[in-house]
């Protein structure tokens, strides 16, 4: 009977043992009441509880969890329906609250985001749903992170996954798009051809421009040479001119000094002179058109006089016998 009754002692010691033995995972919290009333939350690792007085009452991870938003019908500010859908990020920071200050806190936060979406949504026109998805995210996250505060819950990342509009609305899109890319082609043919059309009038500008300064430069071009030809001309002549001079001044010259030297030369002079005379009147007659010419052959003797009055004085330099100074070839 001892023996008995001793089992039954070491059989109750045990399971009561065993029952003040309690083990959190890692990543977990566990929160225990003490005849009703919360006592202490127990970490991750070995924990004791007094027997039949301790409780665990609630026992959650403390890990980032993931909440799935069930596509939520909303009407947009221009009054079209669409459907959205969302997941949301957040973890348990006070396991305190997250028991004590709200039941059923998965369904609580599911509630509360699908009222944020709405109300996101009601503010909103549709287009804007479409290219504003990252500020509304930002928005749902920082109202749902201020919102889930008094629940201990952080909320760490909130994503719109799906924006489906109606299907009327949707084919009226389709066409929407369908005429906006219609329209884009045509103002990107019209471009391209005002484009083309501007290069090919200014590269016929230019071309004109090329032309006509190819055409200005030829005649600057023309002028100078011209101009050069008419001054080389010149020098020609007035080089031929002087070199004339030069030698009828030094025939003068060497005629004078034979009739000073030689008397009887004056005849051959007038000879010379009337020869001279003669070849001109033939020069005249040659030329094409009609003339008549009139010699008086008594002016002839009387030139001759003249001339050899004029040799005769041998105080005159034959210089002086032109009348004029003769330069010489370099003209000077």
């Amino acid at each position: 009977m001892e023996q008995f009754l001793l089992l039954i002692f070491l059989a109750l010691g045990g399971s009561t043992l065993a029952g003040s033995v309690k083990v959190v995972n890692q990543g977990n919290e566990a929160l225990v009441e003490r005849l009703g009333s919360y006592n202490k939350k127990l970490e991750p690792g070995l924990n004791f509880v007094v027997p039949f007085l301790d409780k665990i009452v609630y026992q959650q991870t403390i890990r980032e969890k993931v909440l799935d938003i069930p596509p939520q019908k909303c009407i947009t500010r221009d009054n079209v329906g669409i459907e959205v859908d969302a997941v949301v990020y957040w973890r348990i920071v006070d396991m305190e609250k997250a028991w004590y200050k709200v039941e059923n806190l998965q369904s609580a936060m599911t509630n509360l985001v699908l009222t944020q979406i709405r109300s996101e949504m009601g503010q909103l026109e549709l287009d804007e749903t479409f290219t504003a998805r990252s500020q509304i995210n930002e928005i749902l996250l920082r109202d749902l992170d201020i919102a889930t505060d008094p629940w201990g819950v952080k909320v760490t990342r909130v994503e719109l996954r799906d924006i489906i509009p109606s299907q009327a609305v949707r084919e009226s899109m389709e066409l929407q798009m369908s005429a906006e890319r219609r329209r884009r082609a045509a103002i990107l043919n019209s471009e391209g051809e005002r484009e083309a059309a501007v290069n090919s009038a200014r590269g016929k500008a230019e071309a004109q421009i090329l032309d006509a300064e190819a055409r200005q430069k030829s005649l600057v071009l023309q002028a100078e040479a011209e101009q050069k030809a008419i001054v080389l001309k010149a020098q020609a002549e007035r080089q031929q001119q002087v070199l004339k001079a030069q030698a009828i001044a030094e025939s003068a010259e060497i005629i004078a000094q034979k009739i000073n030297s030689q008397p009887s030369a004056s005849k051959a002079l007038e000879v010379l002179f009337a020869l001279g005379y003669l070849d001109m009147g033939a020069t005249i007659g040659k030329s094409d058109s009609s003339k008549v010419m009139f010699i008086d052959p008594r002016t002839i003797p009387a030139a001759f006089e003249g001339i050899r009055s004029i040799v005769s004085d041998t105080n005159v330099d034959s210089n002086a016998w032109l009348g004029r100074e003769i330069p010489d070839v370099n003209g000077q």
